[in-house]
């Protein structure tokens, strides 16, 4: 077998030209009655799509609207809002009737449709001006082209200019409702694309659209990656193991943008121009490419995310439950950072994870101008004792603040600024820093690996006057869950004490629990009364 130079690319912006890119179509894009697009468009119905940027909406619409097309009944048109947002009524509606009437009558005269002249007649003398006109131009279609069937896809309808959201809506509707026993009609179907909760938007009291059908368009299935990557193989001779495949969908969890990049840097900058199989390994390395590098995809996430910091970095570290009233949770989501995956409210992906909290660690400045080498003992080992009583003094120099919100303790302030803290250690890369490791019987708080040996770090936050429990617990949690599972002697925990003042001194203490060495670090968060 001989390397051959491939035809096509993996594409990394704008919809896909399936003769330019590689492309494979959207699995289970179907609504809460397990109906496909298709057959919602069939049965007339009007539906609401949550698909964030980014994420192979405009490819997949055009591709369906190209495939309605097949069908001469059909006339489907593709309109954006993405732009529209800050223009005056009357610019917004001429738009929609420049966009609109092109289509429109474009579609009529590739099928020859024998109304294309009187419907040509009618355009011209009947302008869009407002919602009323827009209501007003369907009625007229129904009466002129009732035999053809108008499907209309919005993209980013989240753009529409807000005075004018409650008008559009009702317009829709009020034709919804009119129409909806008619089999004959012009606007058939319409999809609006782009908001999360379109059916919860409440104008004057009321949901305008709570007649649509809620629809999320997924990531790529595994099934997808697989056969996106094939295409690739079949043109150049090149294959990727099973082994990489899935590895690149774990870590991206399917996003099509993290699914094509990879694909870019796995056969451009890791194996570029031979045979020799992509392995896991060689994702591993061009994960680590991808999580330093400078584009609009993370640059723009990232704008979004720091908007809901703290939220973002709740969800990362603590078990939140998924909250689709919560507001922070619903824009996270609508930006494609987290999703509900059983009930909890998680990051998107490992990919997203990693890069926003390393991002968030280095502007919380946790961290010295130091040499991690300084910390290390005799046989490459780190002096966790030090790092951790270091991190205490800087606890006791940034103060509580930190660690409260209107007066309650801020349960994930400890474990970020510690992870953060510890990041110092791996950010040249000599070492790697996880958390929330699924480990034996349960999920480590932080894994710490340097030079080849790991150190297991288990958080907790004490709001009780005794803390004796909280301490026996957690030593027989890292004792006996995580110490055993992986094999190890020694491990660590730190206890965040709210009744224990700032400052206090930190001695730690070393346990013994079923063979294994517990050493804990008590460390005041308390505030000071006086």
């Amino acid at each position: 077998m001989i390397y051959r130079k491939p035809k096509r690319t993996f594409e990394k912006s704008g919809p896909v030209n399936p003769e330019q890119s590689y492309y494979v179509t959207l699995e289970n894009v179907v609504n809460t009655d397990n109906q496909d697009i298709k057959t919602m468009v069939d049965l007339g119905r009007y539906f609401s799509i949550f698909a964030p940027r980014q994420s192979g909406k405009t490819t997949f619409f055009e591709e369906f609207c190209s495939e309605l097309h097949n069908d001469p009944t059909y006339v489907a048109i593709i309109l954006c809002f993405q732009d529209y947002k800050n223009l005056d009524i009357t610019r917004f509606y001429s738009l929609i009737e420049m966009e609109f009437y092109e289509q429109l009558i474009n579609r009529l005269k590739e099928i020859r449709c024998e109304k294309t002249e009187a419907v040509e007649q009618f355009l011209k003398n009947h302008h869009l001006t407002d919602h009323i006109s827009f209501r007003l131009l369907f009625e007229q279609l129904n009466r002129i082209i009732e035999f053809k069937k108008i499907v209309i896809f919005i993209d980013e309808f989240d753009g529409i200019p807000i005075k004018e959201l409650e008008n559009f809506l009702t317009s829709l509707r009020q034709l919804y409702l009119k129409y909806k026993k008619v089999k004959q009609k012009a606007l058939y179907s319409i999809g609006l694309v782009g908001i999360r909760n379109i059916t919860k938007l409440i104008v004057g009291g009321v949901s305008p659209f709570n007649i649509a059908d809620q629809v999320d368009l997924p990531s790529f299935s595994l099934k997808n990656v697989r056969d996106l990557y094939a295409q690739y193989t079949v043109e150049t001779n090149q294959p990727f193991t099973e082994e990489a495949t899935r590895k690149v969908y774990e870590e991206t969890a399917g996003q099509t943008w993290l699914v094509n990049r990879l694909g870019t840097i796995l056969t451009v900058n890791i194996k570029p121009g031979t045979v020799e199989p992509i392995d896991e390994q060689d994702v591993e390395q061009a994960i680590q490419i991808l999580l330093k590098e400078r584009n609009d995809h993370f640059n723009n996430l990232y704008e979004k995310a720091k908007l809901y910091k703290e939220t973002f970095v709740e969800i990362v570290f603590d078990n939140v439950e998924y909250d689709p009233d919560n507001e922070d949770q619903t824009w996270l989501e609508q930006y494609g950072l987290i999703e509900n995956k059983g009930g909890r409210a998680v990051v998107a992906n490992n990919i997203y994870k990693a890069r926003y909290i390393k991002t968030f660690f280095k502007e919380a400045k946790a961290y010295e101008d130091i040499s991690p080498q300084e910390y290390e003992l005799p046989g490459d080992r780190l002096d966790m004792k030090r790092i951790l009583l270091n991190f205490e003094q800087y606890i006791t120099q940034i103060g509580v603040r930190a660690f409260y919100k209107e007066d309650k303790p801020y349960e994930k302030t400890g474990q970020f600024l510690l992870t953060a803290w510890l990041y110092q250690f791996v950010r040249g890369g000599e070492g790697d820093l996880r958390y929330e490791v699924l480990s034996g019987l349960g999920r480590m708080d932080v894994l710490l690996s340097y030079k080849g040996k790991k150190y297991i770090i288990e958080t907790k936050v004490n709001h009780q006057d005794d803390i004796t429990r909280i301490l026996e617990e957690g030593i027989k949690q890292v004792a006996t869950k995580y110490l055993a599972a992986e094999a190890m002697a020694e491990g660590y925990l730190v206890i965040f004490d709210t009744k224990t003042h700032v400052g206090a001194v930190c001695e730690p203490r070393e346990h013994r629990e079923s063979g294994k060495t517990v050493i804990s670090f008590i460390i005041g968060i308390g505030k000071d009364s006086r």
